[in-house]
């Protein structure tokens, strides 16, 4: 089974509802974490209410920080499109990045727009892991 961590800064937002996308699109044939390199206190409300409409919650999920089990764990480390270079916590040698804006403060149509896109690359990553 496929393995999957998506890393973003805070841990709130994108990387958030890429593990939640996972985990409901995956049916079992895949795994999903996610954290963040300087996680903050709270997932985005914003986030949370646009995966909602889609009929996933994300009320459990919690940010938590990046550390060295979580990247040993996983198969595949994918960044959301953070600048977080600079500032893991933890040796990666090889990482993905999705390069996705941050939802951060922005309008609810915006973070729906990025919600589609993270659900959009994470049905791709699925096709891709069954070939």
């Amino acid at each position: 089974m496929n393995r999957i961590l998506f890393v973003c800064v805070h841990n709130a937002g994108r990387s958030q509802m890429a593990e939640a996308f996972l985990r409901h699109l995956a049916d079992g044939k895949a795994e999903a974490q996610s954290a963040g390199t300087v996680p903050g206190e709270r997932v985005n409300p914003i986030a949370a209410q646009v995966m909602n409409e889609r009929g996933i919650s994300l009320d459990a999920h919690a940010p938590k920080l990046l550390t060295q089990e979580l990247v040993d764990w996983a198969d595949r480390v994918i960044t959301m499109g953070c600048s977080i270079d600079e500032s893991y916590p933890v040796a990666i040698t090889e990482v993905e990045d999705w390069g996705l804006p941050d939802p951060s403060g922005k309008p609810l149509a915006v973070v729906r727009d990025v919600r589609d896109q993270i659900e959009e690359r994470v049905s791709l990553l699925l096709s891709e892991l069954a070939d």
